[in-house]
């Protein structure tokens, strides 16, 4: 099933799609956050999207404004395309290569979960930035708590996937990660999902021998293709991810587990790591980026400009005196 959370008359509500577009409310549901924070998986998802068979059907999705999916609790964003690595490693942090660390586990970062925007919405320039940029991601959905799990587990709680599109402000970013500590600015402003939550039953007939999601990935920034991948040339499955996430600590329903960007163009950055110059340019207002995923469907935002930066003193360069 495909689950969108959408705006229309002023209301919000949570639907299941319908092969044709058609939005079919579901009774009773405020929130598909809410929903998941029951608890009981994808069985109980299933349960209430087909509690809207006998409901009136609602407005055509081309109707309405779609929401994310969900508001997540927490956004976990990884990154498992070692072509990704490579590539942006040059771009951003002038180094070749692949940090030999980044092969130990399925590195990730916290970002905001409060970025969150809808499909079409538009997206500000982050304030400060001139070098703004995407980055093509598929993200699994948790749909039940789990500690410590192993990754034949943590399959059982993966209730879904979305397509994500976790936009970066690359010139705040390679400049705060000099500290050793981020990304925090670079990556604040904006991250997209949607345009629907589908859910992991609909997605088994791509599954590979090795446990992958064979999915095909493309991205076009104002129609012009810059980039193609298959979703299963991570390097680690969404299964062996949730465990590592779980290692240590909980995962919770609604938590969203971003793949990282994907290679061959899945971002800016890494087109001009490998090609030694800014190539397509970064993105300015009037950029209309567009993200495909095969199973998923696509998100399309178009980048407008954004507030100036409330300026900030420098640190004060104190003294080292001691009580």
């Amino acid at each position: 099933m495909r689950f969108a959370t959408y705006e229309y008359d002023d209301r919000h509500r949570v639907a299941v799609v319908e092969e044709d577009g058609t939005l079919r409310p579901l009774p009773g549901v405020g929130s598909l956050t809410g929903l998941l924070a029951e608890g009981a998986g994808l069985t109980a998802l299933l349960e209430a999207g087909t509690a809207t068979l006998g409901v009136p059907a609602g407005p055509h999705v081309s109707e309405v404004r779609l929401l994310p999916p969900l508001q997540p609790p927490t956004v976990r964003d990884f990154v498992a395309f070692e072509e990704h690595v490579e590539g942006v490693r040059r771009s951003v942090d002038g180094a070749g290569g692949v940090p030999e660390a980044w092969y130990d586990a399925p590195t990730f970062y916290f970002t905001n979960p409060y970025a969150v925007t809808g499909a079409h919405d538009d997206v500000p320039v982050p304030p400060g930035s001139t070098v703004l940029d995407f980055e093509l991601e598929v993200a699994a959905v948790v749909g039940r708590a789990g500690r410590d799990l192993t990754p034949e587990q943590a399959r059982e709680h993966i209730v879904g996937y979305t397509v994500l599109n976790d936009w970066s402000a690359r010139d705040l970013q390679s400049r705060e990660m000099q500290v050793r500590l981020g990304p925090c600015k670079g990556k604040d402003t904006a991250t997209t999902l949607g345009p629907y939550l589908v859910t992991a039953d609909e997605l088994e007939p791509y599954r590979d021998a090795e446990g992958f999601l064979r999915l095909a990935l493309t991205a076009s920034v104002n129609g012009e293709v810059v980039g193609e991948d298959l979703l299963s040339n991570m390097s680690w499955t969404f299964e062996e991810m949730v465990a590592y996430a779980s290692r240590g600590t909980w995962v919770r329903p609604g938590d969203v587990l971003g793949s990282g960007t994907c290679g061959n163009g899945g971002c800016l950055a890494e087109l001009w790591g490998v090609r030694g110059r800014r190539d397509p340019a970064p993105l300015r207002p009037g950029d209309t980026v567009t993200l495909t995923v095969e199973g998923l469907g696509s998100v399309s935002n178009t980048v407008v400009a954004g507030p100036e930066p409330v300026p900030l003193p420098a640190a004060r360069r104190r003294s080292r005196e001691r009580p």
